[in-house]
């Protein structure tokens, strides 16, 4: 009996270790069960917000290119108020430039124009190849009815309207964006409609699956449906997340089932059984993996100063790649420069270059968007086009135009853009010709009036954001003693502790406070660099920094008589060899022959030397008081244009050969011509005496 008490407490003991363990246990599997159901539901969440903003950005990306596009289009039909026929080109330009957009149209007044109650200029996308242009305004289509054109009348800004069949534009449903149109006495008399179609809205479900059997809606702003909600099965339940996209009013919504969010439910009893009788197992593969990620963790520490290493030779070479001699031009006592790149990064997209061809200072200075290593390859290339550019071509306006082609190509695929502005100093009369890029603009401190001002630049767009923008030149005038100062964002949004921005009024003050002693560029970024210093205080850099200055010291008494022009063997580049000639301030009654017989010439050498190749054309000018000598050489293939024969001018245009014309008219032209081939080159050497 004894014994039997002395186990029944230990009994009791061990069952009550059992119950306790047991309670453990299960209350162990209920916060797992909850915690594991909490966690399904914030990652569902989270997945479908992030869904949703990326389809708001998506959505938000179209509808502002067509709200750009319409106050576009209403800027035109402005200008061109009176002249509704010129219109047609600019909506058939607008539906072509944006994929989604299904018609654009420009909507009239009823009897706005004489003779036409009803006048609206339309273009619909009938294919992906095929727009089709036309009036459809007519008393069947009676568009002021239309909630587009009513809202478009009262409301002065870009408005959406609620979906709608269009039976006579695009002949899709559509939801429309609207602008005023207003004379110059600012009456309305027109609107703008730009459509954007549903079937777009729709085809977007096909990346917004988060989990399986899910689907998406689209609603406006007072509730109607612009892309419907799915079929939902009786009985299943489902979970509804919606965001609002700003300033169109509609909501977008993702609808997931329950069961699919908490399928993983069923496998938790399971897993959390085996976690807790192979708990000793769980301990060593934690030991295990500890032992890894510590390797791993030496392993990435190593490989980090690598990339530090390596970011550090490419923060070497990028530098390398600026101006970095100063004073740069021992021999231009009439010039003096200097500029400075501060990244924000290792390395970063900000650049300056500046170099002289034929008593011309080319410089720049541009910002690329972003920051690290895609900016610093976008640097480096834009920096090579304008060395390329350059190196034949005198109009800022036409380099920009080449530069921003070649960024705006198939290879930005990460919608990287450049501003950028581009001048080009002559140092014989202190004229500056330049083309801004959506940069900061240039700040000119007189030297004979101390007074510090920015130089005026139009609003053009970025480099690489639109091929084919018509970029506009400007000029201005440098006094002798004028310095002009240039610099990027990181020096106007340069920020202290408390966020505030050094400003363009900071720069103007300093500016104007250090003019009156007329400092050399060096002596002034270097006092701009103190000043951004003093005002950032301990804050960390936030973005590339950059300034260059250039200041014109004196006019340069002896001009060069020598001049050149390197052209591609492209006939389109022919019209540059008109605007050289014309810089070499010859005789007027000469400009015109000596243009045409060096077409004639240039021409022949870009159609014979590179046949199937590419290559390039140098065209030379020695200028004297008695002549002037033209030498036009080429590494193409061996051709002496000399060597045709004189065509015989008393034959009929049918019986003469074809060809021969061209190095007639040169003959009659010159005073002389000559052809050698000399260090595999073909030499050819006009004269003409003055």
């Amino acid at each position: 009996m004894k014994d039997k008490k002395k186990i029944l407490p230990k009994s009791r003991s061990g069952l009550w270790i059992l119950i306790v363990a047991a309670v453990i246990l299960e209350g162990t599997a209920c916060v797992q069960y909850f915690y594991t159901r909490h966690v399904l539901e914030k990652a569902a969440e989270e997945n479908a917000q992030k869904e949703l903003r990326r389809a708001e950005l998506e959505i938000r990306t179209h509808t502002i290119e067509m709200e750009t596009a319409a106050q576009m289009l209403a800027m035109l039909a402005e200008k061109h108020v009176d002249c509704p026929d010129s219109i047609f080109a600019a909506t058939r330009s607008i539906v072509g430039a944006l994929e989604n957009t299904s018609s654009v149209a420009v909507a009239y007044v009823p009897g706005y124009f004489k003779g036409k109650p009803f006048f609206e200029a339309c273009s619909s996308r009938i294919s992906e190849d095929s727009i089709y242009t036309r009036q459809i305004g007519s008393a069947e289509h009676d568009y002021t009815q239309m909630e587009w054109f009513q809202n478009g009348l009262r409301i002065d800004s870009c408005w959406w309207c609620e979906p709608y069949l269009d039976d006579s534009g695009s002949r899709t449903f559509v939801v429309s964006c609207s602008h005023p149109v207003r004379n110059s006495k600012g009456d309305v008399v027109a609107v703008v409609c730009v459509d954007l179609s549903l079937g777009y809205l729709q085809n977007m479900s096909e990346y917004l699956q988060v989990y399986e059997g899910s689907f998406y809606s689209i609603t406006s702003e007072s509730g109607e449906t612009i892309v419907p909600i799915g079929d939902t099965i009786p009985g299943r339940k489902y979970r509804t997340f919606d965001r609002e996209i700003d300033d169109t009013g509609w909501h977008i919504a993702i609808v997931i089932p329950d069961d699919v969010i908490y399928a993983d439910l069923r496998r938790v009893g399971l897993i959390v059984s085996l976690m807790m009788l192979l708990g000793l197992m769980v301990l060593l593969f934690i030991i295990y993996r500890a032992a890894q990620n510590l390797i791993r963790v030496v392993n990435l520490s190593n490989r980090q100063e690598r990339m530090e290493s390596e970011l550090n030779i490419a923060r070497g070479i990028q530098m390398a790649m600026l101006p970095t001699r100063f004073p740069p031009f021992d021999d231009v006592p009439n010039l003096s420069a200097y500029g400075v790149v501060i990244p924000a990064k290792e390395v970063g997209g900000d650049l300056f270059d500046f170099y002289l061809r034929e008593n011309k200072l080319f410089f720049c200075i541009g910002d690329v968007s972003g920051k690290g290593v895609p900016a610093s390859l976008v640097m480096a290339m834009t920096r090579s086009l304008f060395r390329s550019f350059t190196s034949y071509l005198d109009s800022p306006a036409q380099v920009v135009t080449q530069m921003n082609n070649s960024l705006s190509g198939e290879g930005n695929d990460q919608n990287m853009f450049v501003t950028l502005f581009l001048g080009i100093l002559e140092l014989n009369t202190g004229k500056l010709r330049y083309c801004n890029a959506g940069h900061d603009e240039p700040i000119k401190v007189e030297s004979q009036k101390s007074k510090v001002e920015s130089i005026p630049c139009k609003a053009n767009l970025p480099l690489g954001v639109m091929a084919d923008y018509p970029y506009e030149e400007q000029m201005t005038q440098l006094a002798v003693g004028d310095t002009l100062f240039l610099y990027t964002d990181g020096l106007t949004e340069a920020e202290d502790s408390n966020h505030a921005l050094f400003g363009l009024e900071r720069i103007t003050e300093r500016l104007q406070t250090t003019s009156d002693g007329l400092q050399e560029p060096r002596t002034m970024i270097a006092d701009m660099q103190e000043a951004v210093h003093a005002f950032v205080g301990q804050a960390q850099q936030s973005d590339d920094l950059t300034m260059f200055a250039v200041r014109f010291n004196s006019k340069r008494l002896t001009p060069t008589n020598h001049h050149s022009l390197v052209m591609r063997n492209d006939i389109q580049q022919i019209p540059t060899l008109a605007e050289w000639i014309d810089s070499l301030d010859l005789p007027q009654e000469l400009n015109m022959p000596i243009n045409l017989a060096l077409e004639e010439a240039v021409s022949n050498v870009m159609l014979y030397a590179y046949p199937g190749s590419s290559g390039q054309v140098l065209v030379e000018a020695e200028h004297s008081a008695e002549q002037i000598t033209f030498t036009i050489s080429d590494s193409g293939i061996p051709f002496d244009p000399t060597a045709q024969t004189e065509p015989d001018l008393t034959l009929s245009a049918e019986e003469r050969p074809i060809g021969g014309l061209g190095i007639h008219l040169v003959r009659q032209i010159m005073d002389s011509i000559h052809y050698e081939r000399k260090d595999n080159r073909n030499i050819l050497t006009l004269t003409k005496k003055l």
